[in-house]
């Protein structure tokens, strides 16, 4: 039994499986089932990173190496964002000033880490797709869809910036947030299934 192939299979499917859950409990609106699924997701990608960037070519290494390190970064975030909002937030009594930073729903500190988490993965997403060399037409749609998911880093990254999500926190039922992650959600559903398929052929 190929080890590497097998566990970067399993990385594939927990991105698969978590993508399709965080979509399911976005629409029946259930927060504690999406940040569950959110604190899954990072390890399925770590590992799915990990094995593309394990079959590599020498001459793609650094963009290769550059993925993997910000995969690691992506979920050194989205763990510590996710892990929050199930202990300190789910279960103490937070004062109104932690209570603005810590939750999730407040659009504040804990919320801007979060977009800049997801601002890393969109990178390393960026830097995995140049490293692969598509041999077929599964390939060439996976590192198409992954380098295209690297845009998502400007958004990420400088909309917080804007202070437009502070303004959302006054108001509204995040319908249109919730939205828009359904949506990031289907994007994103095919590269797991892509990766699965691409490291079951090799």
């Amino acid at each position: 039994m190929d080890l590497n192939k097998t566990i970067a299979k399993l990385g594939s499917w927990i991105v698969t499986v978590t993508v399709f859950l965080f979509a399911l409990f976005l629409i029946i609106n259930y927060p504690m089932g999406y940040y569950f699924v959110c604190l899954i997701l990072p390890l399925g990608f770590i590992v799915m990173t990990a094995g593309l960037h394990n079959e590599c070519e020498n001459d793609r290494k650094v963009a290769a190496n550059t993925g993997l390190i910000l995969a690691a970064i992506y979920g050194t975030f989205i763990m510590l964002v996710y892990f929050a909002q199930l202990t300190t937030v789910n279960n103490e009594q937070l004062t109104e000033q932690a209570a603005n930073l810590l939750e999730f729903g407040k659009f504040g500190l804990i919320f801007n880490y979060d977009l800049l988490g997801y601002g890393m993965m969109a990178l390393s997403t960026f830097f995995t797709g140049l490293s692969i060399k598509a041999e077929n037409k599964a390939d060439k749609w996976l590192k198409a869809l992954m380098m295209i998911h690297g845009v998502f880093y400007f958004s990420c990254t400088f909309m917080p910036m804007t202070g437009i999500f502070s303004k959302m926190s006054s108001g509204g039922d995040g319908l249109g947030g919730r939205f828009a992650l359904v949506a990031w959600c289907v994007y994103f559903f095919p590269i797991g299934i892509l990766s699965f398929l691409h490291f079951r052929k090799r």
